[in-house]
């Protein structure tokens, strides 16, 4: 399994907001296109022409076996209302972003989500679409996706990166198991799940240390770029809108 950010631009916020929710709403197809790109979960995000796009992938654990997801075969006519980012011999709608922090990573030893038994009928697989529009995973558990998004002082990049590896290899499983910060450019996107899912990881950080500050607050207010008028309590990390979660009927919660 392994898990993939990507960012999208849209001069036309309204036009791409409707189409990912239209895109939602085929569910037939959206699960067919999943299933062709070996994606079981996907969430699209928002906020101010910004969007953001969350996936895992089935197959191997290991980055360098893992392929590509391509996320413009998941989104077909998404060119109508995304804009296409150079750098590439093609056009690319949505880039990659950099994973600089997760709480956990994806281990061979336990299963990274649970799934449903097979051949449970169709009485099941109705339960299992009727959680995930609430909002749920199934199995006794709901669970919900949320991003924020958060602006980096292009200098502080590079303290900033440092902070967040010597927390995640000091301390793994500190927080959500799925929550992930995701850098393109000087945006930081920061997907997580709720209610959160905790616990130890079958595996130890790559480091001895126990340097993580223990006002992680004040240690990382002087990095971001502010957001002027940002409702109360979201002027670092701003809280984007979710327009499309989608998972196969056979994913479940934790």
């Amino acid at each position: 399994m392994k898990r993939w950010i990507y960012r999208a631009w849209s001069p036309d916020t309204e036009a791409a907001a409707a189409y990912f929710r239209q895109a939602e709403g085929e569910r037939d197809r959206l699960e067919s296109a999943m299933e062709e790109a070996g994606a079981a979960r996907l969430s699209v995000f928002g906020e101010g022409g910004h969007w953001f796009l969350y996936a895992e992938t089935t197959g191997p654990t290991e980055e360098a076996d893992a392929a590509p997801l391509d996320a413009e075969a998941l989104f077909p006519g998404a060119e109508n209302v995304l804009s296409v980012w150079p750098g590439e011999r093609g056009g690319r709608l949505f880039v990659p972003m950099t994973d600089i922090f997760h709480y956990r990573r994806p281990d061979a030893r336990e299963p990274w989500r649970k799934t449903a038994a097979p051949n449970k009928g169709e009485a099941d697989r109705g339960k299992a679409e009727s959680d995930l529009k609430a909002g749920g995973a199934g199995g006794g558990r709901s669970s919900e996706s949320h991003g924020r998004v958060a602006r980096l002082k292009p200098d502080m990049t590079a303290s900033y990166v440092f902070y967040h590896y010597q927390y995640q290899e000091e301390k793994p499983g500190d927080g959500d198991k799925y929550g992930i910060i995701g850098l393109h450019e000087n945006l930081l996107f920061f997907y997580a799940e709720r209610p959160a899912t905790i616990g130890p990881p079958p595996y130890e950080g790559t480091l001895k240390t126990r340097n993580t500050p223990k006002d992680w607050g004040s240690a990382m207010q002087p990095h971001f770029i502010e957001w002027r008028d940002a409702p109360e309590g979201q002027t670092v990390w701003l809280n984007a809108d979710r327009v499309l979660e989608a998972r196969l009927p056979d994913q479940e919660g934790d």
